[in-house]
């Protein structure tokens, strides 16, 4: 990130925005950019299924940390919030509660939408690196789930015989199923 006041200032700003009541109950994900501008996206129930599935199936293959559905993060591009994040018991040591975290978990999850640009997806692959994460998983609907980072391959595969990748996802499919992998 570029300055400590621009950090401090999106710190600052989140706690704002956490803490105001008339955001409560907007149903979008909210994220603040580098500037502090709110983003938003609207809520989708693939996408939460996906998010469910991941998070268990993180939650089973690492169980020596923690699993985050929608943790804030400060990063060079402001404040970001995976999907899905798994922190190393290290990580839960170091960074506790702190709202947004300093830097971000070893593994950050993005499920991606068909309106996401392949512009804002490497932005927010380079922004969660930059700021601490191992490794970056991508979901789409189609094309299931690729892994961004020095090794670029499924580190949970690495780490437990009970995960297999990659996961392929039907969006087509109803009613919702888990995904098959």
């Amino acid at each position: 990130m570029g300055s400590i006041g621009n950090r401090e200032m999106l710190v600052a700003r989140w706690a704002e925005l956490v803490n105001d009541a008339s955001l409560r109950d907007v149903p979008y994900k909210i994220e603040l950019s580098a500037e502090g501008t709110i983003e938003m996206s609207p809520a989708n129930n693939w996408h939460a299924a996906v998010q469910a599935y991941l998070a268990r199936l993180l939650g089973n293959a690492l169980p020596h940390g923690m699993v985050y559905t929608e943790c804030s993060v400060i990063t060079e591009a402001g404040v970001r919030v995976p999907n899905v994040a798994w922190g190393s018991a290290e990580f839960v040591q170091d960074q506790g509660a702190n709202t947004p975290f300093g830097h971000a978990p070893e593994i950050c999850v993005e499920i991606l939408s068909p309106s996401n640009s392949r512009t804002e997806i490497d932005a927010k692959v380079r922004a969660f690196l930059a700021a601490g994460a191992r490794e970056v998983w991508l979901a789409r609907a189609r094309e299931g789930v690729s892994f961004v980072g020095p090794k670029a391959s499924c580190p949970a595969a690495r780490s437990s015989p009970k995960f297999s990748c990659p996961c392929r996802f039907r969006a087509t499919e109803a009613p919702l199923r888990a995904p098959t992998c």
